[in-house]
């Protein structure tokens, strides 16, 4: 009866107290009966359990579903497959530290990011992914509006943010400044994950402003993982293994 209690208690039917004293019934409460129960609370349990995992992706903002066992380590051998796999225990959240995916462009940042906040996402973590321009824009947006402060607060209440390739498009100097108060605003807090292609050293030409950039720096890089990877085109490695999928299913009809 313990099982069916603790399965009552996850699926949280209105009816769960009276289903619970009917099997306290002896006239109701044979094996085939209780066992009968079980089988429809446990398809109930995974059911539900199914649908949150898919709403928290759904509403998490991924463009494209990835996973780590999608990615190929023997493609990237530099990637250090042990430091991913920790990632996705999750420590780093609740530790609230970042990861700084740092790489030129097509190598596989994006790739690992997603699938790091997909698996949280899955984990019951709150997490939002995001492209840097478009965050941007979006807080701009909102200062236009004097509800910078609103904005900052909706990106700040994440346990994980994903902001994909910071670097890849120029920033003016208020859009550096908006970018300090997001990072400031998430600092200690909660975990930021970053993908760049663009090396510390250039961050003040993307900043525009060496002092913005540095203070940038400080507030990421205390508590981070940083994950270089120099390698060669991931994207361009699964273009051409798509290739080829479609080559040989083309030669076996």
């Amino acid at each position: 009866m313990k099982e069916i209690e603790n399965l009552l208690n996850e699926v949280k039917w209105t009816t769960n107290e009276k289903v619970f004293n009917l099997l306290m019934d002896q006239r109701y409460s044979s094996p085939l009966i209780v066992e009968f129960l079980k089988s429809i609370l446990r398809e109930e349990v995974n059911f539900k359990t199914k649908r949150r995992k898919y709403l928290k992706v759904k509403t998490g903002g991924f463009g494209i579903i990835k996973t780590i066992e999608e990615f190929d380590f023997t493609f990237q051998p530099q990637i250090n497959q042990n430091q991913i796999n920790y990632f996705l225990n999750f420590d780093f959240i609740k530790n609230k530290q970042n990861i700084i995916f740092q790489d030129t462009s097509g190598v596989g940042k994006t790739h690992l990011a997603t699938a790091i906040g997909i698996a949280a996402a899955e984990s019951k973590y709150s997490v939002y992914f995001i492209d840097c321009n478009r965050l941007l824009n979006n807080l701009q947006e909102a200062k236009f509006k004097n509800q910078l402060a609103q904005r900052i607060k909706h990106y700040s209440k994440y346990k994980l943010l994903i902001i994909d390739e910071l670097g890849f498009l120029p920033m003016d100097q208020e859009k550096a400044n908006i970018f300090f108060q997001l990072v400031n605003s998430r600092y200690l807090k909660s975990s930021t994950i970053i993908t760049t292609n663009k090396l510390f050293s250039e961050w003040g030409k993307l900043f525009q402003d060496e002092v913005i950039a540095s203070a940038i720096l400080d507030i990421l890089l205390h508590k981070s993982h940083v994950v270089s990877i120099a390698g060669k085109s991931y994207r361009n490695y699964e273009s051409l293994k798509l290739k080829e999928e479609i080559e040989w299913k083309d030669n076996v009809k």
